[in-house]
């Protein structure tokens, strides 16, 4: 059996986030998308152009820019609301507010469901409560549809053979729950050591978690509500946040990190990494717009 990871971490770029999160693979522009949350800043990568780096701001802690279904049109999810971002004029159009019951709170973790509808987690931005929650977005919904409350830190969020994997880092646990969009209801909890923070996914199911504070990746596998630990990758940056699988044939393991609460950082500490693997990861889904979508 060929070993998933194939290749030693390598450092892509200068760049060093002060919280880099929420990695996500655009294949209509070859391109990976990331945020720095604290540093309010969106970064884009296209390493078959001379690997070119660009920057762009961001309302106050976005912790997202995710896809949708027009063609360099994202989705941004920020404290101060939802918003459709224009990538070629840099307009940025609210869509919707920010939940009124998550007020003194910041979004976290964020993905597209198989339906095309946004969900979103917030947390208290000291991550000293359990004030977080999850929320489910539709476009033309007025508000955000909460769906479940008291998370402390909420992050990965997955859709897999009809179930609906999330974890809360703090508490240190994954969690799985049945596939509704009405709620989220965890069903079996899955208690690990360490911290997980954000997650990766392959078509046959394995789950790869980004581990705060450890320096390596955790590569579980899915199977019905079961989650059995594989093996682990060491990793460069003390602080890895979060992971997504890109490139041609979605086989390079993309991995985000932080420089936060560091006192004496490493060189290497919120660089973004890539990992070459024998595994092939679920292309991102795209936000379902209204609209027609331009050819």
């Amino acid at each position: 059996m060929r070993p998933p990871f194939i290749s030693k971490p390598d450092i892509v770029g200068q760049y060093r986030a002060l919280l880099g999160e929420t990695p996500v693979w655009c294949m209509r522009s070859m391109s990976l998308l990331w945020v720095d949350i604290l540093q309010q800043r969106l970064l884009r990568y296209w390493p078959a152009e001379d690997q070119r780096l660009e920057q762009r701001p961001m309302p106050p802690f976005t912790s997202a820019v995710l896809l949708t279904q027009q063609p360099e049109t994202f989705l941004a999810v920020s404290q101060d609301g939802i918003r459709l971002y224009d990538y070629a004029t840099g307009n940025i159009e609210r869509i919707c507010a920010y939940p009124e019951d998550a007020r003194g709170t910041r979004p976290n973790e964020a993905a597209i469901a198989p339906d095309g509808a946004l969900w979103f987690s917030t947390m208290d931005p000291a991550a000293e409560a359990a004030l977080g929650s999850w929320y489910r977005l539709a476009h033309g919904d007025k508000a955000p549809q909460r769906l479940l409350s008291q998370q402390w830190v909420p992050n990965t969020l997955h859709w897999y053979e009809g179930n609906i994997w999330f974890a809360d880092s703090f508490r240190h646990c994954f969690y799985c729950a049945g596939n509704h969009i009405s709620r989220l209801t965890p069903l079996v909890a899955h208690p690990v050591a360490g911290i997980p923070d954000g997650s990766a996914l392959t078509t046959d199911g394995q789950l790869i978690n980004a581990r705060w504070g450890q320096s390596r990746l955790v590569r579980y596998q899915l199977e019905g509500r079961q989650l059995t630990e594989l093996d682990s990758l060491r990793l460069p940056v003390l602080q890895p946040s979060s992971c997504t699988f890109g490139g041609p044939t979605l086989s390079d393991l993309y991995v985000t990190s932080a420089r936060q609460g560091l006192s004496q950082p490493s060189e290497t500490d919120g660089a973004l990494l890539r990992v070459t693997t024998t595994l092939t990861g679920v292309p991102a889904r795209y936000f379902r717009l209204q609209q027609q979508v331009r050819s």
